[in-house]
């Protein structure tokens, strides 16, 4: 164990750390987008009304479908994010791509904290889901090529980790700031969290593997030592940069490209038209050594969302109004410790048991979760129902929860990377623009259809409990009185 920690210390240098914290900053602020409205919903859609005497209103009135609209708006920029992030960032280098991508959040959370109208803060959810889009690919990417080749696999959790950091962070300030108008802070957090991602990315540098492919090696082994630490030896690490990288560069400069040795320029640039080439969108999917790696991490990246994780993230405080007699956003912020908890915990399992170990593992936790809640809920055990949703929970953390993130960026070279990320990413945000779009709307349906038979999640279990005490004819008229006030004074049996 004091061997490993001191070989760990040895690779990671707190100026990667530095890194590391200010790239994740991206992702974090997926998170904080993806949960920033399922506490405060009823707040902001003005199902909670309070009077208003401000310049912008308490609330904005929405119903179900337009609120599901709102939510799933954010998918469709994270569409278009995800597609567009990889090639910008092969053509103009990660640098560039996280600076914009900060640039999105920040204009869209500032948009939505001041939106006074549905089409406003759809706008604003738009943009942010760009930079959400962009930063899931572009955060992964980053990590993989800064970190050490040793270290990957724990620092690629970083992505899902933050993610769930800010879940956790918007769940909580949900919370406490789900009244009146102050919902707006919740929303304001994304601004706050932008503009400190913009003004670290001021001072990280390139990542030494683009820069190797694309700029100047020199710079690129600079840039690299300085990472790794003055006294780590990086010769290793820059042979899979290429056969010119490996030899000292005023050799390469003498060798003959007909030799077998790549060619460099007297400034140590790479040829013009090898390595630095990128496979497009397209071309991965015709290439017959790329496509089986975009068939696997498109299925993984579609099973990752089409689980029902998001239905949680986003809805969950209605969604489980019923599992406890407690408040759901404190539900809500239990779910998210323990899915952050679990991520943190088991971070090292996809390089001690294997990607593939790990995700069927959550696979069968998930369905079997699943499963025994679905029947939770029928018979209404409400305790085991709430203890099955945080199983739910961290079943996915094991493995649907990280290993996606990690797989583009280990399964292809790294001219077709940025295009198989775009692939992934995609497919992870069409479904998820399905289970936003649809999950309220479906459930709804669900509960009018089955609410009189058991199948129900929603408040109809209440009125339809209510109906078998009032029909049963034992309980008290003050009970009933009370029940008929819970239930907005309607007429229940």
């Amino acid at each position: 164990m004091s061997s490993g920690l001191r070989q760990w210390r040895h690779d990671v240098s707190p100026y990667l750390i530095f890194l590391i914290a200010v790239s994740t900053l991206g992702s974090l602020q997926f998170g904080i987008h993806l949960a920033e409205l399922n506490a405060p919903e009823d707040v902001i859609t003005c199902r909670k009304k309070s009077i208003s005497t401000r310049a912008l209103p308490d609330c904005i009135p929405m119903d179900n479908a337009a609120f599901a609209a709102v939510q799933s708006v954010f998918t469709i920029g994270g569409l278009v994010g995800s597609l567009g992030a990889g090639p910008t960032s092969s053509a103009k280098g990660r640098l560039f791509a996280m600076r914009l991508t900060s640039a999105f959040f920040v204009l869209g959370s500032a948009i939505e904290t001041l939106a006074s109208a549905v089409p406003v803060i759809a706008v604003g959810r738009l943009l942010a889901g760009v930079g959400a889009g962009a930063a899931t690919v572009i955060v992964p990417l980053y990590i993989s090529e800064v970190a050490p080749p040793k270290e990957r696999g724990f620092f690629g959790v970083m992505t899902q980790i933050s993610i769930n950091v800010g879940i956790l962070l918007t769940q909580t300030l949900g919370y406490f700031f789900s009244y009146g108008s102050a919902w707006r802070w919740v929303l304001g957090a994304g601004v706050i969290v932008g503009a400190a991602h913009a003004s670290g990315l001021l001072v990280v540098p390139e990542s030494p593997a683009w820069m190797a492919a694309n700029e100047n090696v020199t710079k690129a082994k600079k840039t690299l030592q300085r990472i790794r630490g003055s006294g780590y030896d990086i010769t290793e690490e820059t042979v899979s940069w290429g056969p010119d990288v490996a030899v000292p560069e005023e050799e390469a400069a003498l060798l003959d490209g007909d030799n077998g040795v790549l060619a460099t320029s007297p400034t140590g640039r790479k040829a013009a038209g090898e390595s630095g080439s990128h496979k497009s969108f397209l071309e991965v999917i015709r290439d017959p050594l790329t496509r089986p790696a975009i068939i696997a991490v498109v299925g993984i990246m579609l099973s990752q969302q089409l689980c029902g994780i998001n239905s949680i993230i986003m809805y969950s405080v209605s969604l489980l109004a019923d599992l406890l007699p407690i408040s759901s956003a404190l539900l809500t912020i239990l779910i998210s410790v323990i899915n952050l908890v679990t991520t943190v915990a088991c971070s090292p399992l996809p390089d001690k048991l294997g990607r593939k170990t790990c995700l069927l593992l959550s696979i069968v936790g998930q369905g079997t979760s699943a499963l025994c809640l679905a029947l939770s809920i029928m018979f209404e055990i409400k305790i085991l129902s709430a203890v099955l949703v945080l199983c739910f929970v961290a079943s996915f953390a094991v493995g649907l929860g990280p290993v996606p993130f990690m797989m583009a960026s280990e399964m292809v070279g790294q001219d077709a990377v940025g295009a198989v990320q775009s692939w992934a990413l995609g497919a992870n945000w069409v479904a998820t623009f399905l289970v936003a779009q649809f999950f309220p709307l479906i459930n709804k349906a669900l509960n009018s259809a089955l609410g009189a038979r058991g199948g129900s999640t929603s408040s109809s279990r209440r009125s339809r409990g209510a109906a078998r005490c009032l029909c049963g004819g034992g309980c008290p008229r003050r009970r009933v009185r009370r029940m008929r006030m819970r239930f907005g004074g309607e007429r229940i049996g």
